[in-house]
Protein backbone atom coordinates (compact mmCIF):
# COMPACT_ATOMS: atom_id res chain seq x y z
CA UNK A 1 0.00 0.00 0.00
CA UNK A 2 1.16 3.71 -0.58
CA UNK A 3 -0.16 6.80 1.05
CA UNK A 4 0.02 10.13 -1.27
CA UNK A 5 0.27 13.87 -0.23
CA UNK A 6 -0.04 16.10 -2.12
CA UNK A 7 1.83 19.61 -2.06
CA UNK A 8 2.32 23.10 -4.35
CA UNK A 9 -0.81 24.25 -5.15
CA UNK A 10 -2.24 27.88 -4.93
CA UNK A 11 -3.49 30.90 -6.50
CA UNK A 12 -1.47 32.41 -9.34
CA UNK A 13 -2.21 34.95 -12.27
CA UNK A 14 -2.76 33.60 -15.91
CA UNK A 15 0.71 33.05 -17.23
CA UNK A 16 1.91 31.96 -14.65
CA UNK A 17 3.95 28.76 -13.29
CA UNK A 18 3.59 26.36 -10.14
CA UNK A 19 5.07 23.36 -9.66
CA UNK A 20 2.93 20.51 -7.16
CA UNK A 21 4.79 17.68 -5.42
CA UNK A 22 3.29 14.85 -4.51
CA UNK A 23 5.56 12.54 -2.06
CA UNK A 24 4.60 8.68 -1.25
CA UNK A 25 4.61 6.60 1.47
CA UNK A 26 4.84 2.94 1.95
CA UNK A 27 6.87 0.58 0.46
CA UNK A 28 8.06 0.16 -3.23
CA UNK A 29 7.57 3.74 -5.13
CA UNK A 30 9.24 2.16 -8.01
CA UNK A 31 6.62 -0.20 -8.58
CA UNK A 32 4.21 2.50 -9.26
CA UNK A 33 3.03 4.17 -12.31
CA UNK A 34 2.42 7.85 -11.13
CA UNK A 35 -0.59 10.33 -12.37
CA UNK A 36 -2.21 13.50 -11.82
CA UNK A 37 -5.83 14.15 -12.65
CA UNK A 38 -7.49 16.93 -11.57
CA UNK A 39 -11.90 17.89 -10.62
CA UNK A 40 -13.18 21.16 -11.02
CA UNK A 41 -16.56 21.75 -8.86
CA UNK A 42 -19.55 19.98 -11.33
CA UNK A 43 -17.32 18.36 -13.40
CA UNK A 44 -16.11 14.49 -13.68
CA UNK A 45 -12.37 13.86 -12.62
CA UNK A 46 -10.65 14.66 -15.78
CA UNK A 47 -6.66 13.23 -16.49
CA UNK A 48 -3.73 15.40 -16.48
CA UNK A 49 -0.46 13.44 -17.37
CA UNK A 50 1.31 9.96 -16.26
CA UNK A 51 4.71 8.62 -15.70
CA UNK A 52 6.11 4.99 -16.18
CA UNK A 53 7.98 4.16 -13.30
CA UNK A 54 11.22 4.14 -14.80
CA UNK A 55 9.93 7.62 -15.83
CA UNK A 56 11.05 7.00 -19.48
CA UNK A 57 7.46 7.32 -20.77
CA UNK A 58 5.17 10.08 -19.98
CA UNK A 59 1.78 10.72 -21.26
CA UNK A 60 -0.07 14.19 -21.43
CA UNK A 61 -3.80 15.53 -22.03
CA UNK A 62 -3.96 17.69 -24.58
CA UNK A 63 -5.15 20.54 -22.92
CA UNK A 64 -1.85 20.62 -21.11
CA UNK A 65 0.44 18.99 -23.59
CA UNK A 66 3.78 21.76 -24.16
CA UNK A 67 2.68 23.12 -20.72
CA UNK A 68 2.96 21.09 -18.04
CA UNK A 69 5.37 18.85 -17.74
CA UNK A 70 5.45 15.75 -15.01
CA UNK A 71 8.36 13.77 -13.74
CA UNK A 72 9.50 11.91 -11.01
CA UNK A 73 12.20 11.06 -8.55
CA UNK A 74 12.59 7.65 -7.30
CA UNK A 75 15.08 8.35 -4.79
CA UNK A 76 13.33 10.49 -3.18
CA UNK A 77 9.19 9.02 -3.68
CA UNK A 78 8.29 12.19 -5.45
CA UNK A 79 6.58 12.96 -8.67
CA UNK A 80 6.20 16.25 -9.49
CA UNK A 81 3.97 18.20 -12.03
CA UNK A 82 5.83 21.68 -13.36
CA UNK A 83 2.67 23.83 -14.66
CA UNK A 84 3.97 26.61 -16.82
CA UNK A 85 1.89 28.87 -18.76
CA UNK A 86 -1.68 28.63 -16.66
CA UNK A 87 -5.08 29.40 -17.80
CA UNK A 88 -8.09 29.92 -15.97
CA UNK A 89 -9.71 26.99 -17.21
CA UNK A 90 -6.45 24.74 -15.44
CA UNK A 91 -7.90 26.02 -11.93
CA UNK A 92 -9.26 22.74 -10.16
CA UNK A 93 -8.22 20.61 -7.05
CA UNK A 94 -5.42 17.94 -8.24
CA UNK A 95 -4.98 14.89 -7.21
CA UNK A 96 -2.00 12.52 -7.66
CA UNK A 97 -3.15 8.72 -7.96
CA UNK A 98 -0.66 5.61 -8.05
CA UNK A 99 -0.96 2.29 -10.43
CA UNK A 100 0.52 -0.50 -9.37
CA UNK A 101 1.04 -1.88 -13.18
CA UNK A 102 3.38 -3.54 -14.84
CA UNK A 103 2.55 -1.98 -18.37
CA UNK A 104 5.66 0.45 -19.35
CA UNK A 105 2.46 2.66 -20.77
CA UNK A 106 1.21 4.52 -17.89
CA UNK A 107 -3.02 4.80 -17.64
CA UNK A 108 -5.06 7.58 -18.66
CA UNK A 109 -8.14 6.18 -16.64
CA UNK A 110 -8.94 6.95 -12.93
CA UNK A 111 -9.85 2.98 -12.86
CA UNK A 112 -6.42 2.41 -13.81
CA UNK A 113 -5.23 3.88 -9.80
CA UNK A 114 -5.45 2.47 -6.95
CA UNK A 115 -4.31 5.03 -4.47
CA UNK A 116 -4.97 8.80 -4.86
CA UNK A 117 -3.98 11.32 -2.63
CA UNK A 118 -6.54 14.07 -0.93
CA UNK A 119 -5.80 16.81 -3.32
CA UNK A 120 -4.08 20.40 -3.33
CA UNK A 121 -6.20 22.80 -5.25
CA UNK A 122 -4.87 25.26 -8.13
CA UNK A 123 -6.70 28.37 -8.74
CA UNK A 124 -5.67 30.85 -11.35
CA UNK A 125 -6.91 34.06 -11.90
CA UNK A 126 -7.31 36.02 -15.02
Amino acid sequence: QVQLVESGGGLVQAGGSLRLSCAASGRSFVNYAMAWFRQAPGVEREFVAAISRSGSNTNYADSVKGRFTISRDNAKNTVYLQMNSLKSEDTANYYCAADRTISPTPGRSPYNYDYWGQGTQVTVSS
